[in-house]
């Protein structure tokens, strides 16, 4: 069912991998989609022409969301193409694996503006327009937001961060806007070879798979669509990792 049919909505960094997958669900629900990029230029053309294969208008923007006036631009662009914005998916963000030690205020930094200010700036600038049509947030959070990985510090704490932000901007956003994030445990996207941790990981959730993109567009089309009391939730995508 074409749940999402007249509905518009934003991806940031959905050149390919989950934000890919998110684009494509969404599209299969029948949403007009905007994605953005920083670098993936050629991935970004090869993502919109199968957004377009759905019968939806899509189209991709090149976007820094760590910088603010090019947030700025690109909202304006948005608006101007598809009319405004229902559904914003904060997809954008950074992983990296440093030793505690080791990791420098740069690496810190660099986390934090990418996984935390990115996904505040780009909800600060769609909000007038999310505010109008009644719309919705969903921000791409982590089970590494909840749970301290040792070899994450710095990524975990920005996703820490985003978790309540979620929660932060759903109260400062009512009653117009529900913001909701999805919180992926260990995501398989097929590029390489299982590891020996990605086993591992296998071994240790209850469900004996790692997760796919799939599993998070999924999470994401439940909060694009559901209940407008459904607000200011973290929803953990991780069968069952979490519990171990």
């Amino acid at each position: 069912m074409q749940e999402l049919k007249g509905k518009t909505a934003l991806i940031t960094g959905a050149a390919m991998r989950i934000g890919r997958e998110v684009a494509l669900e969404l599209a299969r629900a029948g949403a007009d989609i905007a994605i953005t990029f920083r670098s993936s230029d050629r991935e970004a053309r090869r993502t919109v022409v199968e957004l377009t294969a759905f019968g939806v208008r899509a189209f991709a923007l090149k976007c820094d969301v760590r910088d603010e006036l090019n947030v700025k631009e690109m909202i304006a662009e948005v608006r101007r193409e598809l009319g405004g914005i229902d559904i914003l998916v904060n997809n954008a963000g950074a992983y990296a694996t440093v030793e505690f030690e080791k990791l420098t205020v740069e690496q810190w930094d660099e986390m934090f503006a990418t996984n935390a200010r990115g996904a505040f700036l780009v909800t600060k600038h769609a909000a007038k327009e999310l505010r109008k049509r009644k719309g919705r947030v969903i921000n791409i959070g982590s089970l590494g937001g909840i749970r301290p990985w040792a070899s994450h510090v710095h990524y975990c704490a920005s996703k820490a961060a985003l978790h309540m932000l979620t929660q932060a901007s759903a109260k400062a956003l009512a009653p117009d806007v529900v913001v909701n994030c999805v919180a992926p445990g260990m995501i398989d996207l097929g590029e390489k070879k299982p590891s020996a941790a990605m086993k591992k990981f296998t071994e240790k959730t209850p469900m004996h798979r790692n997760g796919n993109a799939q599993d998070v567009a999924i999470a994401v089309r439940f909060f694009a669509g559901t209940s407008q009391f459904v607000t200011g939730q973290i929803l953990v995508v991780d069968g069952g990792l979490g519990l171990a």
